[in-house]
């Protein structure tokens, strides 16, 4: 009878192998993030809720609507739909100042309302770390201050958080006819 059995080469091997084994990565934190659809308006960068987003897409032509209110841009057939769309920088009293082929729709799908929003630039899908997270700007004068309700500061960077949950609550955006 050997002295070197199949089974002992085995368990030498496996010696082996734990003693030059590397350990396991020591437990690390981790950190909650938030994440949300980072955009450019008039100036700032802001990010919205993935929830509230439900497409993102290129400015589809569209139609004018006679008889709405300026920063009612007209309506775009998206794959059978009609989608309104909204240039969201003309709503809040201001005008993109993107070019054309960087302006982009957040297409929004609350209850009722089904709505494009025209921004000028889209920056993608935005991991923040919550600790970063802080209230909304106290001293925010803008005219899209109510529809900030917090924001990420990084560095130089401040992320304004966008609520399109107010945005599409509030009775002026709803009201598109014109007066």
């Amino acid at each position: 009878m050997q002295s070197h059995s199949p089974y002992l080469a085995l368990v030498d091997i496996a010696k082996r192998a734990k003693a030059q084994a590397a350990g396991l990565p020591g437990r690390q934190e981790v950190k909650p993030y938030w994440t949300g659809i980072g955009f450019s308006l008039l100036g700032h960068r802001f990010v919205a809720s993935m929830d509230d987003v439900t497409e993102l897409l290129e400015v589809p032509q569209y139609t004018f609507v006679p008889g709405v209110q300026p920063w009612v841009r007209g309506v775009a057939n998206v794959r059978g739909r009609l989608l309104p769309l909204f240039d969201l920088a003309a709503f809040f009293g201001g005008q993109l100042t993107s070019q054309r082929h960087r302006r982009r729709v957040l297409v929004v799908e609350q209850e009722k309302v089904y709505a494009g929003l025209i921004v000028d630039e889209l920056h993608g899908m935005q991991h923040l770390a919550l600790e970063y997270a802080k209230s909304a700007p106290s001293g925010l004068m803008e005219p899209f201050a109510p529809m900030v309700n917090g924001q990420f500061v990084l560095q130089q960077d401040r992320w304004l958080v966008f609520d399109i949950q107010a945005l599409v609550s509030d009775f002026q955006f709803m009201d598109a006819a014109a007066q």
